[in-house]
């Protein structure tokens, strides 16, 4: 369980550091700067899209067998950059990388579920949480050691899944869930609709990070794939330490305590990044919205199975798959135009500021009952 989270949320930032050299390579293309941010999130659309669907799929074909289908997949399809030549066929490809991330991500959470109760359940959350803060540090690093080489290199590294599927065919298993009754999955908006959306909130702004900053660094500061890579990876590592340290916060703190000290550091560490002017600053400032990253998306986990009756973890898991990927697909749509407007190096402050202002006017409100 824990190398199939190696291959599950930041799996996608593989490429990330080959994404400003697209626009070498596709001069002819319109709107290649778009497209090229596009490649990073179009898993996410067909996760957003499909998860509750493929989680049919996975009850009636068993969560063992899905997931081998899934690694297979994976790694078919995200290694297939390395000889695809169209920017369509190339998103088409990351379409059914996002198939395969899916499957994987609900089989991992549904898991959880059956497998660990209460404190044990928070500890292998945080567990988990540095494993796949293992795998983003895999992927982002491989990918921009390859990506300075050629930026078809970076695709190579999906090829890990095959080195996976021996490991969960020998040692997977599940528990069979007795008496399910779908009809019990049907009041998902009454129920858990407010921490899909918060995931959705989430990922919209967490993903800033891998989207983002690559053009920053790349760009503006006219880095390597090899140093953004190394800065990304960082984060990755303090999203780790974040997820372990959500233990310690469940503590003290609700679920709804800990978003909102969550999204605390995650606005002052988007501030600090805006403010760096030296490059290696990056590496002090990109941990803080690792940090809080992890210890976020840890808890919408947490908070989702908490409130999820054993016979609803696959259908509920694929919902909450379902808003962290449509959060990924639309955060950079949503924030082109702003950092069209304000321009790469402000952008990161006036989201920021734009944050705490959000946070500080809505705790308000909650505190006064006004929301």
């Amino acid at each position: 369980m824990l190398l199939i989270a190696l291959t599950t949320m930041m799996s996608n930032v593989a490429i990330v550091t080959a994404l400003p050299h697209l626009k070498d390579y596709f001069t002819q293309t319109e709107n290649i700067e778009f497209l090229a941010r596009m490649m990073l999130t179009m898993p996410s659309i067909a996760i957003a899209f499909l998860a509750p669907i493929l989680g049919h799929f996975i009850y009636k074909f068993g969560r063992k067998k899905s997931a081998l289908i899934a690694l297979t997949l994976f790694s078919i399809a995200g290694s297939s950059g390395l000889v695809l030549d169209t920017m369509n066929s190339l998103l088409f490809s990351r379409f059914l990388l996002g198939i395969s991330i899916a499957i994987l991500m609900i089989v991992s959470t549904s898991l959880i579920g059956d497998y660990f109760q209460g404190e044990a359940r928070h500890k292998f959350m945080g567990q988990q949480g540095i494993f796949i803060s293992l795998g983003g540090v895999i992927f982002v690093v491989g990918g921009g050691l390859l990506s300075d080489i050629n930026w078809r290199y970076s695709f190579t590294i999906y090829m890990i899944g095959f080195l996976l599927i021996p490991f969960v065919y020998a040692f997977l298993s599940e528990k069979i869930v007795e008496n399910f009754n779908e009809e019990d999955d049907t009041d998902i908006n009454s129920n858990l609709f407010y921490i899909y959306f918060l995931s959705f909130l989430l990922m919209i702004v967490f993903y800033i990070l891998p989207t983002q900053i690559p053009f920053l660094i790349m760009n503006h500061f006219e880095e390597s794939g090899t140093m953004t890579g190394a800065i990304i990876a960082i984060a990755f590592i303090f999203n780790g330490l974040g997820a372990i340290t959500f233990r310690k916060f469940k503590q003290r703190f609700s679920h709804a305590q800990i978003y909102i000290i969550g999204m605390v550091i995650i606005g002052f560490g988007f501030i600090a990044i805006g403010l760096v002017h030296n490059v290696y600053y990056f590496f002090l400032t990109s941990p803080i919205m690792g940090f809080g990253g992890g210890i976020l998306t840890t808890n919408m986990t947490a908070w989702m199975l908490s409130r999820t009756h054993q016979t609803q973890r696959i259908h509920k898991s694929a919902y909450l798959t379902s808003s962290l990927f449509l959060g990924q697909f639309f955060s950079p749509i949503f924030f082109h135009p702003v950092v069209s407007f304000f321009s790469i190096e402000n952008f990161f402050i006036v989201v920021g500021i734009g944050i705490l202002s959000i946070v500080i006017v809505s705790s308000y409100l909650l505190r006064k009952k006004i929301l």
